[in-house]
């Protein structure tokens, strides 16, 4: 009988799964983790390491996330998102382990002119949007033991995010352009780790919404960006024909009293004062 609680995570090269990778590296916690080398679309491939690896918790952090990938190949993003998020969930509810399921505010059609909290009805109008949802009801379904974490604006260190793209475009001279209806709370993922690590043990289930707290658009964020990492540049509002508000509200998160997120500000500052981001 092993003393540890196992948790996998799988998805362990994102942003995300980096960041809870490196949260986890100083607990009592034995750490799995896989990447490609175990196929997510894959229902014998998950179930086959679950039977052997036995984890008492899974962090499901696998996605395809990037908008243009999404819209291109529908059909993989279904796979990968939903597919991936089902055959997570079997497996857990197979082996009696915890599933935690890394979501997104692109469940939500940006249409809200206030924050949205866990009890609101999604609407997605993305490709993306669309694969996670359907990936978070068959979490639901599937398996009894689940945490759906909802997030928003992740940052870290990792090319696929907002602030990445500010910061290569000011060092590259040219002019960083931001929106100025864009609006929600940049997360860092070191933020959303620690409060993802803080559900391994606990006893709650349901959906969480999991941002940094306070609101901000898309032009301030970017430069916020450039001031924390004392950078030059040039940051031009624009106003998107598509406004997108999906300020998420942790709502279930302060009625549980499970944890409290930092404010975006703090979180960013925390961010550079680390080790910034890597160009």
């Amino acid at each position: 009988m092993r003393n540890a609680t196992r948790v996998w995570i799988n998805g362990a090269s994102g942003q995300v799964g980096k960041a809870i990778l490196e949260a986890l590296d100083c607990t009592e916690y034995e750490v799995l983790e896989s990447d490609t080398d175990v196929d997510v679309t894959d229902l014998t491939a998950v179930t086959s390491f679950c039977d052997i690896n036995y984890p008492d918790v899974i962090i499901h952090c696998a996605a395809s996330s990037n908008a243009e990938s999404c819209n291109n190949d529908i059909e993989t993003t279904y796979k990968v998102n939903t597919l991936g998020a089902r055959n997570a969930a079997i497996a857990a509810r197979r082996i009696n382990a915890k599933i935690i399921y890394l979501s997104t505010d692109d469940v939500f059609d940006g249409s809200a002119g206030h924050p949205l909290n866990e009890f609101d009805f999604p609407n997605p109008n993305s490709v993306y949007g669309k694969s996670k949802l359907a990936g978070e009801q068959f979490v639901r379904e599937l398996c009894p033991k689940h945490l759906i974490v909802r997030s928003s604006w992740i940052y870290g260190n990792s090319e696929n995010n907002f602030a990445y793209r500010v910061l290569k475009t000011a060092k590259e001279g040219k002019v960083v352009k931001a929106a100025v209806n864009e609006l929600s709370s940049p997360t860092s993922a070191k933020a959303l780790a620690d409060f993802i690590i803080k559900l391994i043990d606990t006893t709650e289930y349901g959906i969480y919404h999991a941002s940094c707290e306070g609101i901000c658009s898309r032009f301030e964020f970017a430069k916020a960006v450039l001031e924390g990492a004392r950078i030059k540049g040039e940051v031009q509002s624009f106003v998107s024909e598509k406004p997108a508000n999906t300020m998420l509200d942790n709502l279930m998160m302060r009625m549980t009293g499970i944890y409290t997120m930092p404010n975006w500000r703090d979180a960013l500052d925390e961010f550079f004062a680390d080790k910034g981001v890597s160009l």
